[in-house]
């Protein structure tokens, strides 16, 4: 990584080597992404929509077999030991799991039972699920208000908020943390974030995530990348990321000088102040 004082593989928990991606055996998606996330650090992955940001987490979560997509080039390795060729429950056992796009939850349970079902794969007695139950709900005590409630009939950002706690009950080393701001007012957007950095700091659990709200994504990351049309156009430090230039203008909206809209910059002429 890039500036960011990481030396030795020991440091890193999660490192992905020069993958490439590809839908039904045709379709090529990602070209040549690689990206490294320290232990305990939260790492963003930036970019409009389609730019890959998705594929990216599905890849690392061995989530892409059921979209008719495979890795098909490099590795990817989680705490040094190469899981590209792993099944998801194998990562999650391990301690990388994916929140989906979408604030996924089975409608037809409750919260309570939304949350337990993110056990599954644990082994160590109904004490430590119900402890660790009691800690989601101190992190999200909106959802011990709503234990009960269907999680089909709470609002969007309780939804959220029950799927990122069913991660929790996994107990993982890292979240996968796939657009949390999509659909959500920006008041509960920055109650997640807050939560993010909450867990991160306190439960030493590393994000990955991607996200189009790059100026909330840059304000709790501390490093980004910045992928399009498939590969990665720039990364560094989160603070330095959000006094880039092209950073402002194409993803904050803030034009310095001369005003220049995204549509009237032309293509190459960005993709070269960024490789350069």
């Amino acid at each position: 990584m890039s500036g960011n004082g990481v030396d030795t593989t020991e440091d890193l928990i999660l490192s992905v080597n020069n993958i490439e991606v590809i839908y039904n055996h045709v379709i090529l998606v990602l070209r040549g992404v690689s990206l490294e996330v320290p232990k305990g650090k939260i790492v963003a992955i930036l970019g409009a929509n389609g730019a890959g940001k998705t594929t990216t987490l599905k890849a690392i979560s061995n989530l892409l077999k059921a979209e008719r997509g495979e890795v098909t080039k490099g590795t990817i390795e989680f705490e040094g030991t190469r899981v590209d060729t792993m099944s998801a429950n194998q990562l999650v056992e391990r301690g990388c799991i994916q929140v989906m796009e979408g604030r996924h939850c089975f409608e037809h349970l409750s919260v309570e039972e939304n949350l337990q079902t993110g056990a599954f794969t644990r082994r160590d007695g109904r004490a430590a699920i119900a402890q660790d139950l009691e800690m989601v709900y101190d992190y999200f005590p909106r959802l011990r208000e709503r234990k009960s409630s269907l999680a089909g009939y709470i609002s969007g950002g309780e939804q959220q908020m029950t799927a990122i706690g069913r991660a929790l009950m996994s107990r993982p080393k890292m979240i996968l943390l796939d657009e949390p701001s999509m659909g959500l007012a920006p008041q509960l957007v920055e109650e997640i974030f807050e939560i993010v950095t909450k867990l991160n700091k306190q439960e030493n659990v590393s994000f990955l995530l991607a996200e189009q709200n790059t100026n909330m994504a840059l304000k709790y990351a501390d490093y980004g990348y910045v992928l399009e049309s498939g590969r990665v156009v720039l990364d560094g430090e989160a603070k330095a990321l959000r006094n880039n230039e092209d950073i402002k203008e194409f993803y904050l909206g803030i034009a310095g000088g001369d005003k220049r809209s995204f549509k009237d910059t032309k293509h190459y002429k960005r993709r070269k102040r960024w490789l350069a």
